[in-house]
């Protein structure tokens, strides 16, 4: 093993990669990942779909099969990804066995399209679960207005969900009520809750990349001062939250059945801004109870040339509060840019999934 990784592994956070795509199956590389490079979970997104089946080398002879069946572009992309993903969850399965089904997790998320539509979204989230079948499976749902209600119907029915595509402290607040709740009513529905397991992906680069456009627009010395800081300060905030909520009397019952805790989650991890070191967004956010899922370059850098110094997320709360009153004192409405990041969000999850059903498509008539 790695001895930066294995560091970090030591220090209760749990090492994803935030990547997929046959080639990697095929090649044996997601295997070496995991036994060489502590590796324990994997994520996936429609932009990693997109990028993956961009290049059809490893999907040609599949796409002339489904070609040859008459498929659409739809049907077609739902075959190839979760077979993408059942693999993946084949790779991890000792991983999730030996974890007792903490980790071991590969994410497949719902059609982006659906976004703003609870019952379509919970729909096609039984969909994927069923299609997948496999226990290690994990179902990403968008933490949007619509999608708060879908996350507690999928996890009651005893499910495990990534909630993706969190960006503020309001909003995660009200993706811990959704995961409290769908606990409850998977308990009244008789699923037993140790086989549940949840993460709540926050995102953390493309926070820093919003504030700091609009920092640098306001050019001031004191706004210039805080550039490279709101994102690290919203995630460790968010930690304080999730250390709340899972201490309290409630959580504490279902707890008792066996519940598990819903644990943050780190995306968007490699660094935009390359005048930030390459590992920063793992360095200073290590904390128990926490997942970093990485693209490859960010692991391969941090295997590299990363340090763990411990936690350094939940003794900071002072101060990073500070730093969102400071971000509002130089005139930055905190909530109107976490608004314009969810949307944006979407929308390019939504250009993505476009993208790949042209692709698609495209490769279906050549096949032809």
């Amino acid at each position: 093993m790695n001895t930066s990784l294995q560091a970090l592994s030591d220090a209760g956070v749990s090492i994803w990669l935030d990547d997929l795509s046959r080639q990697r199956l095929a090649t044996g590389n997601l295997a070496a990942l995991v036994a060489d490079y502590n590796v324990s979970g994997v994520t996936t997104n429609p932009t990693i779909f997109a990028a993956a089946l961009a290049s059809r080398d490893h999907y040609t002879p599949q796409l002339s099969d489904l070609a040859a069946n008459g498929v659409d572009a739809d049907q077609a992309i739902r075959t190839m990804t979760t077979d993408d993903v059942r693999a993946a969850c084949d790779v991890l399965a000792e991983v999730y066995t030996t974890t007792g089904g903490r980790d071991g997790r590969v994410s497949i998320e719902v059609d982006p399209r659906l976004a703003f539509d609870t019952d379509a979204t919970v729909a096609n989230a039984l969909d994927l679960w069923k299609t997948v079948e496999r226990p290690n499976a994990m179902i990403k749902i968008p933490a949007t207005e619509a999608g708060l209600p879908a996350i507690t119907a999928v996890l009651a029915q005893g499910i495990s969900v990534n909630v993706t595509l969190i960006f503020g402290l309001p909003r995660y607040r009200a993706v811990i009520e959704a995961y409290l709740s769908g606990l409850e009513q998977a308990a009244a529905n008789g699923h037993d809750l140790a086989t549940i397991h949840s993460v709540a992906s926050f995102f953390i680069s493309r926070v820093d990349t919003e504030f700091d456009a609009r920092l640098t627009k306001v050019g001031t010395d004191e706004a210039l001062a805080l550039r490279g800081q709101a994102a690290i300060a919203n995630a460790r905030l968010a930690y304080g939250t999730f250390t709340d909520v899972f201490g309290s009397d409630r959580f504490a019952d279902l707890a008792a059945s066996g519940a598990n805790r819903q644990r943050p989650l780190w995306a968007s991890t490699g660094v935009k801004d390359p005048s930030y070191p390459d590992t920063r967004y793992v360095t200073d956010l290590v904390a128990a109870d926490t997942v970093n899922t990485m693209p490859e370059k960010t692991l391969l850098a941090f295997a590299d040339h990363g340090t763990s110094r411990g936690d350094q997320v939940s003794a900071n709360t002072a101060a990073d509060q500070q730093v969102i009153d400071d971000l509002a004192r130089v005139g930055i409405s905190y909530d109107e840019v976490i608004a314009t990041l969810e949307r944006e969000g979407v929308d390019k999850f939504i250009a993505s999934w476009e993208e790949l059903v042209a692709t698609v498509d495209n490769a279906l008539h050549d096949a032809r």
